[in-house]
């Protein structure tokens, strides 16, 4: 057996793993892909032989690089190339690399950037918030609330919220979206042994 078999070979034992440890069901990567669940369940087992068109939804899908998937030694650079996406006048750099469970951004809103006018909205989920830099308004209810550095957040995304810059000054924050019923848990108290 050479190196190419054995990497082939270990593509499916490291498929199911990473699949059992995002707690996503061969249904719902079938649907995700659009590989039906008979193929995924033989690419896990080894029965399948991988190939480009089979990783390449499922990397996408996972959000991992290819090589992550099929065991690539690694380069040497420890660098992640995050993807930004920029909607609403933010810039929101993805934190997280999977799909389901709670998902981590870094949100900029850049000086003169952010929605002066609050347009809340609601949808399905829970957010907790921590302001970095600047001063983060959060519109949530019938409370209007600016955080600074440090402070933190954290409310059900079914009460209408909305957030932007209180001034003209930049604001960049860290926010933790999950699933209804997911939070943020907070293990420490500040001052406290450890």
């Amino acid at each position: 057996m050479d190196d190419l078999d054995r990497t082939l070979d270990a593509v499916g034992p490291r498929l199911r793993a990473l699949r059992q440890q995002r707690e996503t069901t061969l249904a719902e990567l079938s649907e995700a892909t659009g590989i039906s669940v008979s193929t995924l369940s033989r690419l896990e087992s080894g029965q399948r032989r991988p190939n480009l068109e089979l990783l390449l939804p499922l990397a996408g899908a996972y959000g991992v690089p290819l090589d992550e998937l099929v065991g690539a030694p690694p380069t040497g650079d420890p660098r992640i190339h995050l993807k930004p996406v920029i909607q609403h006048g933010m810039t929101m750099l993805p934190l997280t690399r999977r799909p389901g469970g709670v998902q981590a951004y870094k949100i900029v809103i850049p000086a003169n950037g952010g929605r002066r006018d609050p347009d809340p909205k609601v949808h399905e989920g829970y957010e907790w918030l921590y302001v970095l830099n600047g001063r983060l308004r959060l519109v949530l209810g019938d409370r209007d609330i600016v955080l600074l550095p440090g402070e933190a957040a954290e409310f059900d995304t079914r009460e209408p919220h909305w957030f932007g810059s209180p001034d003209d000054e930049a604001v960049e924050f860290l926010s933790l979206f999950g699933k209804q019923g997911e939070r943020a848990h907070v293990r420490a108290r500040p001052g406290s042994p450890v």
